[in-house]
């Protein structure tokens, strides 16, 4: 398992083809959208136990998991801003070993430091959720939901900074191992709790929190393992003086970051958003929002896989001022993301049915007018797929050129003051209802996509490239690779980095 998914050596090649980009993106994204995949799979098994409640429970662990999931997303985002950092310094191979491990112990800093503030916040669900609007009943059944599950948060963020390192560092596979032990654990723990198996008290919506904190404190402690264990990540011993300050890194991080967190936190917002809005329509109107954006959802777990990747990719680049490579990689990423997004809008378009019946009977009377509504909604979401793939992986290619804040301000722009407010007029001021708020949200998805497309176009204008004159022979590296990931034992090899192994 310590190999699975590794990616190999890339060494630089004037001769680099298109092909050679190809081979690499899919080898190092592979593992990660199968991990991303697992990961909807455990929040899909949280969803599938808690419709069997009840539509108020279902109701109220939608909003509570939009709370929790848009602050974990957006802390994890933050956090992931090592990424490109990471890819850069391997790009530039001076100092590797420590640089890696410097930028991977502050952004364990600023994942605690972030997550304090947001645990008294989740612990006043019922409060934020009641100032939006929201039934009394829901709204304090969510409350008791959050109370218990934002216990989790801590270790989500801690193994999202884990996993990140993990995959810059060519180990995606273990991302997926883990994965795949949380699906594991939810589904058991999921079945100890919330019906009351093995023992335990049958604690319904509150089991369910439960079993999303044991599942995700296991996933951190399986990566803590696989960080300190695993025989090539532990060269770079990242867990080493881990109470040691490095402030100008801890900023870098935290200046890349913040600009990301607020992107996703826009980018959820729409979402969690509409569901508020859903709310305001009727019980049943959330409930088919809730299964059709939970199937949405589980597909661009794919595109979101590939800009991680992609941003690993660029960032190689972009650390040994390789332009061409930078090319590459970002229109090979967009082409396979789009891709892949082009196959689920088919398989949503033509299979909407059977889908939602994963989470609920549509052959009961009694679920028929929510049925109704999801195959509605599930039409949009087809349509809406290749905006997304191409939204994220855009993103995704952008933060691989460390460019993040222009980025956050078009994802406030384009998500709020166009999809929102599409959403808004065409749900409620021409009464479309549901469908309307969906149709909203993919105005604001084409919004963001078009500009982040022409950002990735005018880079060179806008001044995101390396500079030339930074050369890869000052940095010492050789070009930019076509099959990038670059050994361990060539940073190790390195005298100055054996010595310096210990800071």
């Amino acid at each position: 398992m310590a190999d699975a998914g590794a990616v190999p050596p890339i060494r630089g090649s004037p001769d680099a083809t298109w092909r050679d980009e190809l081979r690499a993106l899919t080898r190092l994204a592979t593992p990660i959208v199968g991990a991303n995949l697992l990961q909807m799979a455990v929040t899909s098994i949280d969803v599938l136990f808690v419709a069997r409640l009840g539509a108020g429970d279902f109701a109220a662990a939608t909003f509570g998991v939009f709370l929790f999931s848009i602050t974990l997303w957006s802390i994890g985002s933050m956090v992931a801003a090592s990424s490109p950092i990471i890819a850069a310094e391997r790009g530039r191979r001076r100092h590797a070993v420590r640089e890696v491990r410097r930028t991977f112990r502050m952004s364990l800093w600023l994942a605690v430091a972030a997550c304090l503030p947001f645990l008294v916040l989740l612990g006043r669900g019922q409060w934020l959720l009641r100032l939006a609007g929201q039934d009394t009943a829901v709204a304090a059944r969510a409350g008791a939901f959050l109370v218990v599950l934002r216990w989790a948060l801590l270790p989500a963020v801690a193994a999202t900074a884990m996993r990140t390192a993990t995959a810059a560092l060519d180990r995606p596979g273990w991302t997926l191992f883990v994965s795949a032990m949380a699906v594991g654990v939810s589904a058991l723990t999921n079945w100890l709790f919330v019906y009351g198996h093995g023992g335990f008290p049958a604690m319904g919506l509150e089991g369910s929190a439960l079993a999303s904190v044991v599942t995700l404190t296991a996933a951190m402690v399986a990566y803590c393992a696989i960080l300190a264990f695993d025989r090539r990540l532990r060269r770079y011993r990242l867990f080493g003086r881990w109470w040691r300050p490095e402030w100008s890194r801890l900023g870098e991080v935290a200046r890349l970051g913040f600009p990301i967190a607020l992107a996703v936190m826009f980018e959820g917002g729409l979402f969690g958003g509409a569901g508020l809005l859903m709310g305001l329509i009727g019980v049943e109107a959330v409930a088919a929002h809730a299964i059709a954006i939970n199937i949405a959802s589980l597909t661009f777990q794919v595109p979101l896989g590939i800009a991680q990747a992609a941003t690993i990719r660029v960032g190689l680049a972009f650390g040994a001022a390789d332009l061409a490579a930078i090319t590459r990689a970002g229109r090979v990423a967009l082409a396979v993301g789009i891709g892949v997004m082009g196959l689920a809008a088919t398989g949503i378009w033509l299979l909407p049915r059977p889908l939602i019946a994963a989470y609920i009977d549509p052959d009961l009377p009694a679920n028929a007018r929510v049925v109704a509504l999801a195959l509605r909604l599930l039409v949009v979401a087809a349509v809406s797929q290749l905006l997304d793939g191409a939204q994220a992986v855009s993103g995704g290619i952008l933060r691989g050129l460390q460019d993040t804040r222009v980025p956050m301000f078009i994802a406030l722009f384009g998500y709020w003051g166009v999809g929102f407010g599409a959403a808004a007029l065409l749900g409620f001021r021409l009464g479309l209802g549901a469908v309307g708020v969906w149709c909203g949200m993919a105005v604001g998805l084409a919004m963001v996509t078009a500009l982040f497309g022409l950002r990735w176009r005018r880079r060179e204008q806008l001044g995101l490239l390396p500079d030339r004159g930074r050369s890869v022979a000052k940095a010492g590296t050789g070009s930019v690779p076509p099959s990038h990931a670059v050994t361990l034992s060539g940073f190790t090899a390195a005298g100055a980095d054996e010595r310096e192994q210990a800071r």
